[in-house]
């Protein structure tokens, strides 16, 4: 991993997997021995929310703040005081798992005031595999709106394509040519190119140092074999 913010916000577009990105992100960090807390912001998606994770993050001493609906059936979340903790204690790092859109966006541009405070890392992960993600006018049309409704700034982009067991190396390298084209539009750096530890193992050397290795750790309810 790069050397980052104290601070990491990862966003992205429905079915993008930036909160298995943001588990593994927080997990890697714990690993190193850094203390960490992820906060749960996405009211969007209810099956691939950060805290259904809760138990893994814990064990690997990753502390977890998720809205109050979150592994439950409210629909309107309550988003706990605790949150503004994470701004005044320095000593640990902040992972923040994003809505995959306005709305989602939305609620992090609640936290606006303080993370203009100090510096921040703000990934967008994109996966082009998805609706809506597969060319760069109609992920740019996505990132522009969450930057509008978060009032803050993406910083780096993340190419996660894959589909899911059935991902090729050739899918990711189409997704980079892609993501490195938003790139070029934008001037915002892509980061890492996230994928099993098998697929990266077939990447052409030229992008080994970007490979950002997932354990899969979220499954939707009917992948629960």
């Amino acid at each position: 991993m790069h050397q980052t913010s104290r601070l990491a916000v990862f966003a992205g577009h429905f079915g993008s997997g930036k909160t298995e990105i943001a588990i593994n992100y927080s997990i890697k960090l714990a690993r190193r021995g850094e203390p960490v807390t992820i906060v749960d912001l996405d009211i969007v998606n209810p099956f691939f929310r950060s805290s259904e994770a809760k138990d893994v993050l814990n064990r690997e001493g990753v502390r977890v703040l998720a809205p109050v609906f979150a592994g439950t059936t409210v629909d309107v979340p309550s988003l706990p005081p605790e949150i503004y903790s994470v701004f005044q204690d320095k000593r640990s790092r902040v992972v923040f798992d994003v809505g995959g859109d306005e709305k989602g966006a939305a609620v992090l541009g609640r936290y606006h005031p303080y993370f203009i405070r100090e510096p921040y890392d703000m990934f967008y992960v994109i996966n082009t595999k998805r609706p809506l993600s597969g060319c760069v006018e109609r992920i740019m049309e996505t990132l522009k709106a969450v930057e509008l409704h978060s009032r803050l700034k993406v910083t780096h982009l993340i190419n996660n394509t894959n589909l899911m067991h059935e991902t090729s190396v050739e899918h990711v390298l189409e997704g980079q040519a892609v993501v490195e084209l938003l790139s070029g539009e934008l001037d915002i750096p892509v980061a890492y190119i996230s994928g099993t530890p098998e697929i990266l193992a077939q990447l052409p050397e030229d992008y080994r140092d970007k490979g950002f290795p997932l354990e899969l750790y979220m499954h939707p309810p009917w992948d629960m074999d």
